[in-house]
């Protein structure tokens, strides 16, 4: 791989990722569109327009380019790790020029603004070590408006996954229209509390329509899809059918005395993309 290379094609990756939506979440609105009628239909045609608009003159799809988050699957034998995170940061910086990405970092006292979306632990990187000698990354920008309506809740164990199911959907609901619906829930239940919420992130990595290997959680995945969609908030909180896109469940086990859950949401425009890079060097983006 030359100098500079993978750099560049983590910008592009960066570029599709705010500009052209992931064909399972496209499918997704278009379902959507299909059962709607009055202003939901509307709301939801809208949002196919812009992901059109989008990617034909190859812009942004959302004002709100997101907090630049990557998620790293490398081996343990990836030869390019020790440089791999100096080459997200001037990915970062050079797609914030390049694609353009609107300047999403501000310091949390002073409200400084760097303006080229990098900062202290920012963007925002998630690293495990694999076997092997490749690596994978994963995008997911995310909004403002979708992040607001994150939520921990450290359930007492007793109230069961009835309790769970109360939790999420009471603050799914609660939320209304603030996180820009129809949108994909990501829960995560168990481990301590930034364990649960991170698992609540990766789920959003996710196909919307893919479900959990495990039969009982697959079937909690659409119990809370449907009971969500039966709230009536529908697409921008404008009233409809289509409330959520999908709900996605990661668990970690937990201590006997706790019981977390972390909700994690994205918005419709439910913005993904990757990069792998094999031990020759070879870059694909997806």
């Amino acid at each position: 791989m030359k100098d500079g290379e993978l750099v560049g094609q983590l910008v592009e990756a960066i570029r599709r990722a705010e500009t052209i939506l992931p064909e399972d979440v496209l499918v997704a609105l278009k379902e959507a569109s299909e059962i709607e009628s009055g202003v939901a239909r509307v709301q939801l045609e809208a949002m196919l327009e812009n992901v059109a608009a989008a990617r034909d003159g190859s812009i942004p799809m959302c004002q709100d380019t997101g907090i630049q988050t990557f998620i790293v699957r490398a081996g343990a034998s990836y030869p390019g790790l020790a440089s791999l995170r100096s080459q997200i940061i001037e990915a970062v910086r050079r797609a914030t020029v390049e694609v353009p990405l609107r300047p999403n970092t501000v310091h949390p006292f002073t409200g400084e603004n760097p303006g080229d979306n990098v900062g202290e632990h920012v963007p925002y990187i998630s690293w495990e070590i694999v076997d092997g000698d490749s690596c994978v990354i994963e995008l997911l920008p995310k909004g403002g408006g979708s992040e607001n309506c994150a939520a921990l809740g450290m359930l007492s164990p007793g109230v069961g996954i009835k309790g769970v199911k109360r939790f999420v959907v009471d603050h799914v609901v609660g939320c209304a229209g603030k996180p820009c619906p129809p949108g994909i829930v990501g829960v995560g239940i168990g481990g301590g509390a930034d364990l649960s919420l991170k698992l609540a992130k990766l789920s959003l990595l996710r196909p919307v329509g893919s479900r959990h290997p495990e039969d009982s959680l697959a079937s909690l995945e659409v119990e809370l899809r449907d009971l969500i969609n039966e709230s009536g908030i529908g697409p921008m909180g404008m009233g409809g059918k289509t409330t959520c896109l999908d709900v996605h469940i990661e668990y970690a086990h937990r201590h006997p005395a706790s019981l977390p859950v972390g909700i994690v949401y994205q918005c419709w425009s439910d913005r993904r993309a990757k990069v792998t890079i094999d031990a020759s060097g070879a870059i694909e983006v997806m």
